[in-house]
């Protein structure tokens, strides 16, 4: 058995992992659409699939393979989430016609687990005042895959073709999967435990409903049948769903759990952060995009536009890095705190001051940076706030709400931004009103985290489900866990 001292080399690992198997197989995609479109022989809508069939895939998996995780130990999980992904991206990139596309774009969603499976294996191997830092890092890569898929888009789609974007993220993970074989030590072995399939089928099903209602309203119509039947089925599986969960033994989600001010907090904080970074993905490349004669678009390339998301994704990155230091030293309520001030901040400097190029970067830096710092947080408020135990499926319910705040991000302000089309292009007003939208979105989080309760008392964990709920400190604080999940002190 692999020990853990020989995880050298283990977070970076993971983090290539989680921009390869996840952040840029997602993103790659956006910039070859109009040519997958021509070449597919498809409609827009046809052709935006490819991305959505992704997302969707992504959504269900990310909470279920977190909970196998837990279950079963998360590198036997890892490895198998990274060839299942690497089939799907091979299948997508050499597919002949959109279907089979579609079909691998689904498998390579797979591939969002790794990021719970990934922290859970840094909270395994490393003590706790190495975890925040890893986990911060892990987070920040969530942003990184877009910025990097922009600016590589130009030169590969002019050289070799649309198609080879979708072979990098390949070329990625095949030695990234057996770096993982080498490197991600063993697991503990783990009690006996049963999946709970049945409660995975119905929050598959509400997801997939929900979030499909969502990606294609614009395009069906907001009060369209499918849209409104969609919405409908989604609430009736989520009202099941919720009863299965309330009364099986061994829950996917346990409900219980997300009651937990740590975690509720920190997952209603992952829903507006999310939204605050698609909506800058949106408007940003836009607004740069729109012809000089409108009198406040800036007549630029998509080349240009690429090249504003790289200084931002930078500094989310190392951002997301600092925040463990941050976090052992003032927590990361306080870092959330300062996340959501900064990027709310950024956004409400561009509404009101957008005339220049340096404008725009000045607001986008200080959103990628804001950004990192919050999705930092909300990862390590749930980690400290759950037993080890639950990390994975705790994580993953986490990093799905992120999805869905990114989707809600691309919808809200693509529609703001659509409504105030004047002559066939959009209204300098639906940008400001997009922007202040991002930063009312970033107040929101600014709230949340003033709720979030502090940092647990004796450092790392959240008691499992029983006499530790009860004894929370009075600021809030869950009980600090053994690395068995009993309370190990007040």
């Amino acid at each position: 058995m692999r020990q853990r001292n020989s995880a050298r080399g283990l977070v970076p690992l993971l983090a290539f992992l989680g921009v390869m198997a996840y952040s840029l197989a997602m993103a790659v995609v956006t910039p070859a659409l109009p040519l997958l479109q021509q070449d597919m022989r498809t409609s827009a809508a046809g052709a935006a699939w490819a991305l959505t069939a992704m997302t969707l895939s992504a959504a269900v998996a990310t909470p279920v393979v977190g909970r196998l995780g837990d279950l079963y130990g998360p590198r036997r999980v890892l490895l198998v989430v990274l060839a299942v992904a690497t089939a799907g991206m091979v299948t997508a990139a050499a597919a002949p016609n959109l279907p089979v596309m579609l079909a691998g774009r689904a498998l390579a969603g797979v591939g969002g687990g790794v990021f719970p499976l990934a922290y859970t294996i840094v909270r395994e191997v490393f003590p706790p005042e190495r975890t925040a830092p890893a986990v911060g890092l892990m987070s920040s890569m969530l942003g990184l895959g877009g910025a990097l898929s922009w600016c590589v888009a130009g030169p590969v789609i002019d050289l070799a073709g649309w198609r080879w974007l979708l072979w990098i993220p390949v070329l990625g993970l095949m030695p990234g999967l057996v770096a993982a074989w080498w490197i991600v030590p063993e697991s503990a072995p783990r009690p006996a435990a049963r999946v709970d399939w049945w409660g995975a089928a119905l929050f598959a099903g509400a997801l997939v409903a929900a979030l499909t209602a969502l990606t294609q309203g614009m395009d069906w119509g907001w009060t369209s049948p499918g849209v409104i039947g969609l919405s409908v089925l989604a609430a009736v599986l989520l009202a099941v769903w919720l009863r299965v969960e309330s009364r099986v033994a061994e829950p996917l989600v346990d409900l219980r759990l997300m009651r937990r001010r740590g975690v509720w907090t920190a997952n209603a904080a992952s829903v507006l952060a999310g939204y605050a970074l698609m909506a800058g993905g949106v408007l940003f490349p836009l607004l740069v995009q729109l012809p000089a004669s409108t009198g406040f678009g800036f007549g630029g390339t998509a080349t240009q536009a690429a090249m504003l998301q790289l200084p931002a994704g930078a500094a989310m990155t190392v951002a997301g890095m600092a925040a463990g230091t941050l976090h052992r030293r003032v927590g990361s309520r306080a870092v959330l705190l300062a996340g959501a001030v900064l990027t709310g901040g950024g956004y409400g400097f561009v509404a009101f001051w957008h005339d220049a190029m340096w404008q725009l970067y000045a607001g986008g830096v200080a959103r990628g940076a804001g950004l990192g710092l919050a999705y930092a947080a909300v990862a390590n408020l749930v980690v400290a706030a759950v037993a080890h135990e639950r990390t994975g499926v705790a994580t993953g319910v986490n990093t799905l709400l992120r999805t869905v705040g990114a989707s809600l991000g691309t919808q809200v302000s693509a529609v703001i931004v659509a409504a105030s089309a004047v002559h066939g292009h959009p209204a300098e007003r639906g940008f400001v009103t997009g922007f202040a939208a991002a930063g009312g979105a970033m107040a929101g989080v600014l709230a949340l985290a003033l709720l979030a309760p502090r940092r647990p008392r004796n450092g790392e964990g959240g008691g499992e489900d029983g006499p530790g709920d009860r004894r929370e400190a009075a600021d809030g604080g869950p009980v600090t866990a053994s690395r068995t999940g009993g309370a190990a002190g007040p």
